[in-house]
């Protein structure tokens, strides 16, 4: 769940309905070559991720990026992908310059089967147009009563402890795990000390980026609030922003990400090759193929339970862990609306109007 400080002010706020957004996703999607399966795909990845409030990787940012990309030729909108290599527990998939977050689900579903068969199945996907939020992917894993694990690893945006300019991407890493009845775990974080996105939202709703977050033009963190009003004007940090507060260990996750997504694949790093696109390694892991099922969900309800009910700080209202408020956030908004920035829906006027599909309807739920 974002900050507050990254959400749309009350007063900026349309709500508009899970099934009118999905609506015109798709058709926008469609309408740019995109096959209606692939289109549905690429719906479904968005609204769910703004369902869960995780409104970085939902339409308001990432939509007009791709729609950009399909206009000026960078992503392939025909459906498809080349088998690189394959094993019963593993593939490596080249997926030819087409959008991520519609190779994403199919890349998670093969991942499934083949922990179906031998206890934990591994894809890997190498140039591919952007993920998304990966902790979709994870989550379609709990969802089959498996424990899913996403890594990603993609563009030039965070700068190495003591490094100048920056070599790696906010390379993300996720979780997801089912229990049974507490909401599952999910857990999807960059490995930078601020996801990339954030940086548009806090430029969209004026927000000032806090100490430790990113650099200035020759790598030195900013240790300071700043408002930010050019994104070329700063590179990010690693997660810990600087040595003194453990940007060591975000670093270092962010090349974990890299080997197992991008290395392990045969591909190369963005830093040895600029504009080779994203990679992700998607990974399903059987529970029964290690332990009870049932027992696991039981454990994992006792585990989560135990941590939403422990006593809070004081001043705090309450303890949250990894994908509960995201779960709460999912049911209110199918409920009650998606709150997009005016700004947002203006933008769907000019390009439902620029493709000739229908306007986006805006309004909640009724």
């Amino acid at each position: 769940m974002i900050l507050e400080r990254f959400k749309v002010p009350e007063k900026d706020q349309v709500l508009v309905s899970e099934q009118k957004l999905r609506r015109a996703v798709t058709e926008i999607f469609e309408k740019l070559g995109v096959s209606a399966e692939d289109a549905a795909e690429g719906a479904d990845a968005l609204t769910l991720t703004d369902l869960r409030g995780v409104e970085t990787h939902g339409v308001s940012n990432m939509l007009r990026a791709y729609v950009r990309d399909y206009k000026a030729g960078k992503l392939n909108p025909k459906p498809g992908w080349r088998l690189v290599r394959e094993s019963p527990g593993t593939a490596v998939i080249d997926a030819e310059k087409r959008l991520g977050i519609m190779m994403g689900p199919r890349a998670m579903r093969l991942a499934i089967q083949k922990a179906r068969q031998v206890g934990v199945g591994v894809v890997i996907v190498h140039n591919s147009g952007h993920f998304g939020a990966i902790g979709h992917y994870a989550m379609m894993a709990a969802q089959e009563d498996m424990v899913g694990v996403c890594f990603t690893g993609a563009g030039l945006s965070v700068v190495p402890t003591f490094a100048r300019k920056p070599l790696l991407g906010t390379n993300p890493i996720a979780l997801a795990a089912p229990a049974r009845h507490e909401a599952p775990m999910l857990f999807d974080a960059a490995t930078s000390a601020i996801a990339g996105n954030k940086i548009r939202l806090a430029m969209r709703v004026g927000s000032p980026l806090l100490p430790g977050w990113v650099t200035d033009s020759d790598g030195t963190p900013i240790m300071e609030e700043k408002p930010v009003f050019n994104r070329d004007d700063i590179f990010q940090l690693p997660l810990g922003g600087t040595r003194e507060q453990g940007s060591h260990k975000g670093y270092g996750f962010a090349l974990m990400a890299e080997v197992l997504s991008t290395v392990l694949s045969g591909a190369l790093p963005t830093m040895l090759l600029a504009g080779s696109g994203s990679k992700t390694q998607f990974v399903a892991y059987n529970i029964e193929a290690f332990t009870d099922l049932e027992q696991f969900k039981t454990t994992m309800d006792d585990m989560l339970k135990t941590l939403r009910t422990s006593t809070p700080a004081p001043g705090q209202e309450r303890v949250l862990y990894p994908g509960l408020s995201e779960a709460e956030e999912l049911e209110h908004r199918r409920q009650h609306g998606i709150p997009l920035h005016k700004e947002v829906v203006q933008w769907f006027a000019e390009c439902t109007r620029d493709l000739g599909v229908a306007p986006l309807d805006a309004g909640g739920p009724r």
